[in-house]
C-alpha cells in the first residue's frame, strides 16, 4: 500500500488526511498529541511535533513512506521539505524551505531577482533603527509567521516600540520586520508546480478588517479582474517562485494591486493557502481538487489538471460577531441552495487578535458575483 507523511494534525490538515484516505492511500500523520481532529482520522498517528524533524525523519525511513506533504502551515512545509530531501522523494530543497518561510531572506530574495516587493529593514529591537529615516506609513512584522499574527500597521512612530515587541513575541526567531505599507486591494494566487513547472488556479480577492492587525473577514475566488490583469499576475507570481526556488508542490502568494495595475508581491508560501481557500474554494471555482494534486506531486505524480474550467463563484465569509451571523441566516432564507456549509460557531466572547480566534466561518457558492455580492464582507481596500 502506498504510505504518505502528513505533518500536523489539526483541522486544517483535515481533508488532506480524508481525501489521501479516499485515494486508498495509507495515512502516517505527526503532530504534538493535543487532541486534534488528525490524531482520531489518520491511519497511524505519532505524538511527535512537527517541529522535530530529525525524530519524523527516523520514522519516516522506518515506515517506508512514499511521499510526504503538508498544507496551510508554513512550520510544516520546513519538516516536509527536510524528509523530502533527505529519503530522495519529491518536494523542494532545504534553500527553498528556508527563504520561502522567513520573510527577510525571501525579501532579500526578491530584491536580488528584480520581483517587486516592498523595501523592509529586519530589526530585534528599535535600537536597530537609529539613524534610519522611516517613510510613514508602515508595517510591522514577524519574520516567521502567518495568519495575520503580530501584524500592526503604523501611521507615525507612535507605537513602533510595542509593535515590534508583539512581532517578536508572535515569531519564533523573535525578530521583526519593518517595512513600507503598499496600497491597493489585497489578493492571494494560488498556484501548485511539479518539476519546476508552475501552473496557475486562481486569482482570491481578500476581504480584510483594515489597519491595524488585517485580519481575513473573507476571500472571493475567482477575482472580479481583467484577463490582462491576470495575466500579469502570472507573470509575476511564475518568476517570483523561481525566486524562491519553489519547484514541487503548492503555493499561495499574496499580493497587492494599485489602482494603476502595479502589482507588488506581499509574502508567498511554499504551501496551499488555508482560510479553506486551497481546500475547498478553489475546487468550487474551477472544478480541480487541489487537495489531490498535493498528494499526486508528493507522491512524483504530474497533477491532474483536466478538470479545470470556470465553474462557478466560491466565498467565504468569517464570523466575527452578530452581524456577520444576520448575514449567513439572511442567505439561509433568500439562497439557500448556495450555502456550502458553517464551520466553527456562530457566537464567541474572546476577543478576535488573528485569523485562530475567528468564531467562525460559512462558505458559499453561486453562479455568479451578483448572486452572492450582498452576502460578501465589508470592502475595506488600502
Amino acid at each position: 500500500m502506498i504510505k504518505l507523511a502528513i505533518i500536523g494534525a489539526s483541522y486544517l490538515q483535515e481533508p488532506l488526511i480524508e481525501k489521501a484516505k479516499s485515494m486508498g492511500i495509507e495515512t502516517h500523520v505527526f503532530a504534538w498529541a493535543a487532541g486534534d481532529v488528525g490524531e482520531k482520522s489518520a491511519d497511524y498517528f505519532y505524538p511527535i511535533s512537527i517541529v522535530e524533524k530529525e525524530q519524523i525523519l527516523e520514522k519516516c525511513k522506518e515506515i517506508g513512506i512514499n511521499g510526504i506533504c503538508s498544507i496551510a502551515s508554513d512550520l510544516a512545509a520546513i519538516t516536509v521539505n527536510y524528509v523530502a530531501h533527505a529519503m530522495e522523494l519529491v518536494g523542494n530543497s532545504p534553500e527553498c524551505a528556508l527563504i520561502s518561510t522567513n520573510k527577510h531572506l525571501m525579501r532579500e530574495a526578491f530584491e536580488k531577482n528584480g520581483d517587486p516587493s516592498p523595501k523592509s529593514i529586519l530589526v530585534s529591537s528599535v535600537r536597530d533603527l537609529s539613524g534610519v529615516q522611516l517613510q510613514y506609513p508602515v508595517i510591522v512584522k514577524p519574520i516567521d509567521r502567518s495568519g495575520s499574527r503580530g501584524i500592526t500597521k503604523l501611521l507615525s512612530p507612535n507605537g513602533l516600540l510595542e509593535a515590534i515587541e508583539e512581532a517578536k513575541e508572535q515569531g519564533f526567531e523573535k525578530k521583526a520586520l519593518v517595512e513600507e505599507f503598499v496600497t491597493g486591494q489585497e489578493y492571494s494566487v494560488e498556484c501548485i508546480s511539479y518539476h519546476g513547472e508552475h501552473h496557475f488556479l486562481a486569482l482570491t480577492k481578500k476581504y480584510t478588517t483594515g489597519a491595524p492587525h488585517f485580519i481575513e473577514t473573507g476571500h472571493l475566488e475567482p477575482a472580479p479582474v481583467s484577463e490582462e490583469v491576470v495575466e500579469n499576475v502570472k507573470k509575476i507570481v511564475f518568476h517570483a517562485l523561481d525566486s524562491l526556488k519553489i519547484v514541487n508542490g503548492a503555493s499561495h502568494s499574496e499580493i497587492k494591486i494599485d489602482q494603476d495595475g502595479n502589482i507588488k508581491l506581499i509574502e508567498i508560501g511554499g504551501r496551499m493557502g488555508g482560510d479553506c481557500i486551497g481546500s475547498d474554494l478553489v475546487q468550487l471555482s474551477t472544478g480541480v481538487d487541489f487537495v489531490k494534486a498535493v498528494i499526486d506531486v508528493a507522491l512524483g505524480k504530474k497533477p491532474d489538471l483536466l478538470d479545470y474550467h470556470e465553474a462557478g463563484v466560491a466565498a467565504i465569509h468569517y464570523i466575527f460577531g452578530d452581524e456577520d451571523v444576520d448575514v449567513l441566516n439572511q442567505l439561509r432564507k433568500e439562497h439557500p441552495e448556495c450555502l456550502v456549509r458553517v464551520e466553527g460557531t456562530e457566537k464567541g466572547t474572546d476577543e478576535i487578535v488573528d485569523s485562530s480566534s475567528r468564531y467562525g466561518a460559512f462558505l458559499m457558492s453561486g453562479s455568479d458575483y451578483a448572486v452572492l455580492e450582498s452576502y460578501l464582507p465589508s470592502h475595506q481596500e488600502e
